[in-house]
């Protein structure tokens, strides 16, 4: 497990401070972590009790979810893109984003698709609030979460769907890539969300991602509509980029 700190010690401290979800691999979190590691970039780790209340980081950032970035005098940077360009500011070789206009646009829109709202891992995660919504007895944490998702029967209905479209088009993009990765020949902020966020839906084996036992069966699916989403190519992809540039096994 990393080295955490809390909350209330990270808001007095100075540097790079990185609010994480403490013990499991959340792929919001997994994703800032690799870029950071790519970068080069040194960090505090602040624990956050995810889908917990949070008091504490919510006076400090103004929400309760991470990842948050926090950079000595900067806003805390609690949204996907506002961190990954806190990062491309912070450390800007190697790059995240490409340089060019045109690809810089399209390489933001497919990180929206995976990690913004209503993208593939928002659609993932309705999916696996679904067996707690429908207990008898709704825990706290779930019911957090699902007003944070805007979980709803209607919501879960078209979720499969729409990861089946998103992961479809992004491997579209990847087969008209030059390289190995989706814009060039070195990896950026697309590939880094892309390996991370297919573990919603098959997680890598225990000895390279030893997260909790119990945890392991709520990423896992077995519905051959989901698994679809993860195609011979994206799933080479997703290996490739942990065998080259994500190291393991992970630690959270």
């Amino acid at each position: 497990m990393m080295d955490y700190v809390s909350v209330a010690d990270a808001r007095d401290g100075q540097g790079l401070r990185v609010v994480l979800t403490k013990g499991v691999p959340g792929p919001w979190g997994e994703s800032i972590k690799a870029m950071l590691a790519y970068k080069g970039l040194d960090y505090l780790p602040v624990a956050q009790d995810g889908g917990g209340e949070n008091p504490e980081l919510r006076a400090w950032t103004g929400q309760t979810a991470a990842p948050v970035l926090v950079s000595d005098e900067l806003p805390p940077a609690c949204h996907w893109l506002d961190q990954l360009m806190l990062l491309e500011r912070l450390q800007p070789e190697p790059a995240l984003l490409p340089a060019d206009c045109d690809q810089r646009s399209r390489a933001i829109g497919l990180c929206a698709l995976i990690a913004g709202a209503d993208g593939f891992g928002w659609q993932r995660r309705l999916l696996m609030l679904q067996p707690m919504m429908d207990m008898e007895s709704v825990p706290a944490r779930s019911q957090r979460l699902a007003q944070k998702y805007g979980y709803s029967a209607e919501a879960v209905q078209q979720a499969v769907a729409r990861m089946r479209q998103i992961s479809q088009y992004l491997e579209h993009s990847l087969s008209n890539t030059a390289g190995d990765y989706f814009f060039g020949g070195a990896p950026g902020a697309v590939d880094f969300y892309w390996a991370n966020f297919a573990g919603m839906i098959k997680p890598l084996p225990p000895e390279l991602n030893p997260m909790p036992d119990w945890f392991r069966p709520i990423y896992t699916s077995s519905d051959p509509q989901i698994l679809e989403c993860l195609s011979a190519p994206l799933e080479k992809h997703r290996d490739m980029m942990y065998e080259r540039h994500i190291a393991t096994p992970l630690e959270f």
